[in-house]
C-alpha cells in the first residue's frame, strides 16, 4: 500500500516559543509528535532531543526485531536522552515532554504506536474519527472514573496536568497500540493544541473535505485552531494511505 504524509507546526497566539517538535521520515515510514514541557526554553529542548533519539534508535539495524520491541527501545533511549541532558545543565531539570510515535511495518499496511502523555493519534475512517490513543492526563484519569464529563475535563482548568511524560522517571509506562491500514484512511498525529481548541466533531468536519491537498488539510488544522484561540503551540502529522 502506497501512502503520503504532510504536516505543520505553528506557535500559536499565545506562546513566544513553540516547544513542539516532530518528525516526518516517509523513507523509513516513521512519524513522531512531541509536545515539551518545562521552564525557559528547556520543553523545546526536551522535545527536540526526544524526536532526534527516536529518530536515530529506529535507523538502527532492526536484525528482525518486533516493531514495538523496537518502538519500546526508542522510547527508552529518548527518555534516556533527555535525563542526561538535565543532568548536565541544571538549568534543564524537570524538562520533559509528550511523544506519540507511528512506524508503518514493512508492508506499509499495519502500524504501531508508542504514546505517551496527552498528544494524540487518531484514525479518520469512512467519515468517521476515531481516537487512538487515551490521554495520560488527570482530568482524564477523572473521566474514567466518571467524575467529570469529557465536556468538562476540557474546560477544567488542570486539563492539561500530565500524568506521563519523558523526562520525569528513569523507565516511563509507554502504551503501544497495534493497527491495520485500508485505502483511504487518514492517520492524524498531533500536539494538545490542535485538541484543545479543536473538537472532535470540527477534526471531522475538516478531515473530510476533499477540496484540499494533504498539506492543505494540515494548514487547515491549524488555521482552525488559531480560529478559536490559539492557547497553545499546534503540531500535526497526516497520513493518508492509498490504493
Amino acid at each position: 500500500m502506497r501512502f503520503e504524509a504532510a504536516a505543520t507546526t505553528d506557535p500559536g497566539l499565545r506562546r513566544p516559543d513553540n516547544e513542539d517538535a516532530y518528525l516526518l521520515d516517509t523513507e523509513r515510514g516513521l512519524f513522531c509528535v512531541a509536545d515539551g514541557m518545562g521552564g525557559h526554553a528547556a520543553g523545546e529542548v526536551a522535545s527536540r532531543l526526544a524526536v532526534e533519539a527516536l529518530a536515530r534508535e529506529m535507523a538502527r539495524p532492526d536484525a528482525g526485531a518486533p516493531l514495538d520491541a523496537r518502538l519500546r527501545a526508542a522510547v527508552a533511549a529518548a527518555n534516556r536522552a533527555i535525563l542526561e541532558a538535565a543532568g548536565r545543565d541544571p538549568t534543564l531539570v524537570g524538562m520533559g515532554t509528550t511523544l506519540t510515535a507511528l512506524a508503518l511495518a514493512t508492508d506499509d499496511r499495519s502500524f504501531t504506536i508508542a504514546h505517551i502523555g496527552d498528544s494524540r493519534a487518531y484514525l479518520y475512517r469512512q467519515g468517521a474519527l476515531t481516537q487512538l490513543t487515551a490521554d495520560h492526563t488527570w482530568v482524564q484519569q477523572q473521566v474514567d472514573a466518571g467524575l467529570l464529563t469529557p465536556e468538562e475535563a476540557r474546560r477544567h482548568p488542570l486539563a492539561s496536568m500530565l500524568t506521563r511524560a519523558l523526562g520525569i522517571s528513569d523507565d516511563p509506562e509507554v502504551d503501544i497500540i497495534h493497527g491495520e491500514l485500508e485505502p483511504g484512511d487518514l492517520i492524524l498525529l498531533c500536539s494538545d493544541g490542535l485538541t484543545g481548541m479543536v473538537d472532535d466533531a470540527e477534526l471531522a468536519a475538516i478531515l473530510a473535505r476533499d477540496d484540499l491537498p494533504l498539506d492543505g488539510l494540515a494548514r487547515e488544522l491549524t488555521a482552525a485552531a488559531n480560529r478559536n484561540g490559539g492557547m497553545d503551540n499546534i503540531t500535526a502529522i497526516l497520513i493518508r494511505a492509498e490504493a
